[in-house]
């Protein structure tokens, strides 16, 4: 994807200055396309019809509106004819670059909006490299041995939704210490009496740490929508997703505890709930209401004390 301006000169990262003039879009006086206005569903039907017989379609709103440009985009999609779109605020670059989840081919930014254009050029850039390539790595994970599982009163827990899908055996790592967090699993497997969340994992109490996708750690109570949260896959990868929202209710709480290789005691507070489910060594997502103690389950150990979700190397007990 492009970023153009309609300037003479070009600041560093935009790849065209252009100028428009009779509703021709110049470059460097050459014409290399037409300015539609789109402000009725004739100014849609006008840029639909010119898909294939030019270069460019430069998209001009009188009121910024998403469906023409998905609709257009469809249109050019695959032909000779590339469409640009112009925006008037930061907020309209992703909308374009990314509508259809194909986007436009150029971006025509005002000064205010430059910066955001060039943020989603280089996301866009980003997201043509193969998934597996840029999200997934490597992670080690820690066998914890089940000591103790018991009542652990009510209190408030709370469900991270993302904005994207998670697969089975995914999960993200909680803990009450964030030096041994274990794997809870997303709500990707069918149960008799509710339906799949595949997006979501209920977490935890909201005392709880859980991995953020930098290494850092967050409270759940502190994870705002918008943050990247470590995914982990009982496979030993992991990867990041952005967080949608939390649900914050009240439930009944199971303390389960364990121990790490280490010998590290640690525990961690979920909903009593069939739904809730743990990774075993074996890759076998586990109920949280059925696990027993002695199995040995997913997780992490970190021997690192943290402030303010940093790792540090100063001793931090944590009971």
């Amino acid at each position: 994807m492009e970023v153009w301006i309609e300037n003479e000169i070009s600041p560093e990262g935009v790849d065209r200055s252009i100028k428009i003039a009779d509703n021709c879009i110049l470059d460097n006086g050459k014409k290399i396309g037409i300015q539609v206005l789109i402000d009725s569903k004739e100014g849609q039907a006008r840029a639909r019809s010119l898909a294939g017989s030019i270069d460019w379609i430069l998209l001009e709103f009188q009121d910024w509106t998403m469906i023409p440009i998905e609709n257009i985009v469809a249109s050019c999609d695959g032909g000779p004819t590339k469409v640009a779109a112009r925006i008037s605020s930061p907020e309209q670059a992703q909308g374009a670059a990314f509508a259809l989840d194909i986007g436009v081919d150029a971006i025509l930014a005002n000064e205010e909006c430059l910066d955001s254009a060039l943020i989603a050029k280089m996301q866009r850039q980003e997201s043509s490299i193969p998934t597996a390539d840029i999200v997934r790595e490597p992670f080690t994970a820690a066998l914890l041995t089940v000591t103790d599982v018991k009542e652990g009163g009510v209190g408030d827990r709370v469900c991270v939704d993302f904005t994207s899908y998670l697969e089975k055996g995914e999960g993200i790592l909680v803990g009450s210490s964030a030096s041994s967090m274990v794997l809870v699993h997303s709500e990707t497997i069918e149960s008799e009496f509710v339906p799949t969340r595949p997006f979501r994992v209920n977490a935890g109490a909201v005392h709880c740490y859980a991995l953020m996708a930098d290494g850092t750690t967050k409270y759940l109570s502190e994870i705002r929508s918008g943050d990247e949260v470590a995914i982990i896959s009982a496979q030993g990868n992991m990867r990041s997703a952005v967080v949608g929202r939390l649900k914050i209710e009240r439930r009944p709480l199971i303390q389960l505890c364990w121990c790490d290789d280490n010998g590290k005691k640690a525990h961690t507070f979920l909903q009593q709930a069939e739904t809730v489910r743990l990774i075993e060594q074996s890759s076998i997502p586990t109920p949280v209401t059925e696990v027993k103690t002695g199995v040995e389950l997913i997780g992490s150990s970190d021997p690192s004390g943290r402030h303010l979700g940093l790792a540090i190397s100063a001793e931090v007990r944590e009971v």
